[in-house]
């Protein structure tokens, strides 16, 4: 799925406030970190992650690897953060109706 425009400024004003989830130090992007970020996907839709200086991946290459991994959208990346999205797969529950 492809994010649009729209889609985009929808889920970044969203994400704004929150605080970063998973983050990414000396072990990159690992098994720990792709299971502890798809579990947030999962409860959460948006999540925002942090790479620390300690990491040897950019910020923008942390955000592709752990996207494609976990079957996210990357929604947008600024400093040494990142914010994915992905629609839950859990039936009964409030999802993000984007426009």
């Amino acid at each position: 799925m492809t994010l649009k425009g729209k889609q985009i400024r929808q889920l970044r004003s969203l994400a704004h406030h929150l605080d970063a989830t998973v983050i990414i130090g000396k072990a990159d992007v690992n098994d720990g970190t792709v299971e502890q970020a798809s579990q947030a996907l999962e409860a959460h839709e948006l999540v925002k992650c942090s790479v620390l200086d300690s990491s040897s991946l950019g910020v923008r290459e942390a955000a592709e690897l752990l996207a494609e991994r976990c079957g996210a959208e990357i929604v947008q990346v600024i400093g040494r953060r990142f914010t994915l999205y992905r629609e839950t797969t859990r039936e009964g529950v409030e999802k993000i109706q984007l426009v």
